[in-house]
């Protein structure tokens, strides 16, 4: 006889998988984690892992979903109550913070910018990202001319960017503290060119 799968238990084993995927990635990389290995780390079969989520690009575009999502749930209750410099400084604080800097998400990210470019729903996801933190960043720059806050609001982008990158492949800054302060530096360097509200 057939086994029922137990109600409620998918949202938990999903999850387990975008927990185990993190985990797999960080160790080894996207392009050499299997299924199979994730499935393992999940608790669960690769049948089971296969059902859930069709195939590894499927479970990596839902990792990097999760990913995204946990950070703009920790970015916009912070923006809701702050405006000018100190929205900017809480963005960059936020994605560059202990949790968003640990070594298997930054792994993750890196998977993400190298699959982005082969996968069209990655890019996708890649360029809504985008399109998010740059409106996030102009709507703390509003005290600046237009294009200085364009060119601030991109490279502030840029930097943040890099360093995840830079970390990934064990160069860069040591931790998320060392992170936040290169970009501060930049920033701070920005408003003293510029006319911004406080």
């Amino acid at each position: 006889m057939k086994r029922m799968p137990k109600i409620g238990m998918e949202p938990i084993r999903r999850r387990a998988l975008i927990d185990a995927a993190i985990n797999a990635i960080g160790e080894r990389g996207a392009l050499n984690v299997t299924m199979s290995d994730i499935a393992g780390r999940a608790g669960v079969s690769t049948a089971l892992a296969h059902h859930y989520f069709g195939g590894k690009d499927d479970l990596l575009f839902a990792t990097m979903r999760h990913i995204l999502t946990q950070l703009g749930n920790e970015i916009r209750p912070v923006m809701a109550d702050l405006s000018g410099q100190n929205r900017v400084r809480a963005i960059i604080a936020i994605n560059l913070s202990p949790e968003q800097f640990r070594p298997e998400i930054i792994a993750a990210w890196l998977a993400f910018y190298v699959e982005a470019r082969r996968d069209a729903a990655l890019g996708r996801l890649f360029r809504i990202y985008v399109r998010r933190l740059h409106s996030d960043l102009m709507s703390g720059l509003s005290g600046l001319p237009r294009p200085a806050a364009i060119r601030t609001a991109r490279a502030i982008a840029a930097l943040i960017d890099g360093l995840y990158l830079r970390r990934a492949l064990g160069e860069g800054v040591e931790d998320s503290a060392a992170a936040i302060a290169l970009v501060e530096d930049y920033f701070d360097m920005a408003l003293a060119r510029g006319t911004p509200n406080a």
